[in-house]
């Protein structure tokens, strides 16, 4: 299957370099100089992945990604020629999927591509997997067809990472998962100590399910651990 990849970069330079080694594997590439020529770009083809830089004129990566989270929940590799952790924090607390500091290796670039094409795109394979019945905890219900939470009968959107957390910890309530399992089983890839990716996911997830996510009902922080769900008795008690 064919994937179209937007890359969005002020910089002329670094949508050359990674439109050679993306073409390379028979990917379609779209290019945007900011955030308002990638909205425009986004109304004229379907885009399967976005690699957005954060600091551009006009309109800046983060003011991108805020406008497409609201309508839409492609993959975005965010780029930024900063280090500094709060970048990366701001970034996936917007709703990135993943994050790459400048300078980097192409070859990094286009692993992270094919892992979220990987993760975001297996629902659309020829063979689809079998329907999976809804899974209830409480007043939640995670439904695996659309990949959304229902709470108290209310639809709440998820993302592609946050459907994948909360399906690990609703199938196994009371089973400690460490931040380890969890970033190996959720983002695919080998755990680097990554915590602040596991911590801002898991409070955006929070935000969503819980009622007072500073005092969880639900997804319950194990420390020095993990995180577990709550168990069916505990939500009677």
């Amino acid at each position: 299957m064919s994937h179209t990849i937007l890359i969005v970069d002020d910089e002329p330079e670094i949508i050359e370099m990674l439109q050679l080694f993306l073409e390379r594997e028979s990917y379609t590439i779209v290019a945007a100089n900011d955030g308002q020529e990638a909205l425009q770009r986004l109304q004229e083809h379907t885009i399967d992945l976005a690699i957005v830089d954060i600091m551009m004129p006009r309109m800046d990566g983060l003011q991108l990604l805020t406008e497409l989270r609201l309508t839409n929940k492609l993959p975005v590799i965010l780029l930024s020629a900063k280090s500094e952790d709060s970048d990366k924090i701001v970034g996936l607390g917007l709703g990135a999927d993943d994050f790459v500091a400048k300078p980097f290796n192409p070859l990094i670039v286009l692993a992270r591509v094919q892992a979220q094409l990987r993760r975001t795109y297996t629902f659309n394979e020829e063979e689809a997997l079998p329907s999976m019945p809804p899974t209830r905890v409480g007043e939640l219900t995670l439904d695996h067809d659309s990949c959304s939470l229902l709470k108290r009968g209310q639809l709440i959107s998820l993302s592609a990472i946050e459907y994948k957390l909360l399906h690990m910890l609703m199938s196994a309530p009371g089973r400690v998962f460490t931040k380890k399992q969890i970033f190996e089983q959720v983002w695919g890839e080998h755990y680097m100590a990554d915590d602040n990716t596991i911590m801002v996911q898991m409070s955006r997830l929070r935000d969503k399910v819980e009622d007072t996510p500073r005092n969880p009902l639900y997804i319950k922080t194990v420390r020095g651990l993990g995180y577990r769900f709550a168990k069916r008795d505990e939500l009677h008690a």
